[in-house]
């Protein structure tokens, strides 16, 4: 994937998250009409468990791109914050602890569960490339590894 088209996905999940203040929607560098899509607006994680509410204090945003190699899995893990993102390249699949799954597909954009654990596996041929967003604060971990749950 380009890093022009990297890019462009890194702004439309921060422009449609509300990360910025504002956003100018991007402009098309062919001189066309500025276009506003938004790809994603819930309350829900990707299993159907209702957010958070926000932490109270200083926010902190991080934003962070995984490759994840073909054939490759995460350790168990949860995270303490919300945290989105969008797939720019490949097919993740998400397991939880109660055995739900969910593979998103290049251009998906998933909402992470928080305090529920989970691990995410590669199960395709070429490198998954994720970019996620955290609502965090200073001091947090972005996730926990879980490593008393064996992975089978």
């Amino acid at each position: 994937m380009s890093k022009f088209k990297e890019l462009a996905f890194i702004a439309a999940i921060t422009c449609s998250a509300g990360i910025m203040q504002s956003c100018n929607n991007g402009t098309d560098i062919t001189a066309g009409e500025t276009v506003s899509t938004e790809l994603l607006r819930t309350d829900k994680s990707w299993n159907g468990a209702t957010l958070p509410d926000y932490p109270q204090g200083q926010p902190e945003l991080v934003a962070v791109k995984y490759v994840i190699p073909a054939g490759k899995r995460l350790g168990w893990h949860h995270h303490v914050c919300m945290n989105h993102g969008v797939l720019v390249q490949g097919e993740l699949t998400i397991i939880g602890l109660d055995g739900q799954t969910k593979t998103i597909h290049e251009g998906d954009v998933v909402v992470e569960m928080v305090d529920s654990i989970h691990y995410g596996e590669n199960r395709g041929k070429e490198p998954v490339v994720l970019y996620m967003f955290y609502l965090s604060q200073e001091g947090l971990p972005l996730s926990v590894m879980n490593p008393e749950v064996p992975m089978e």
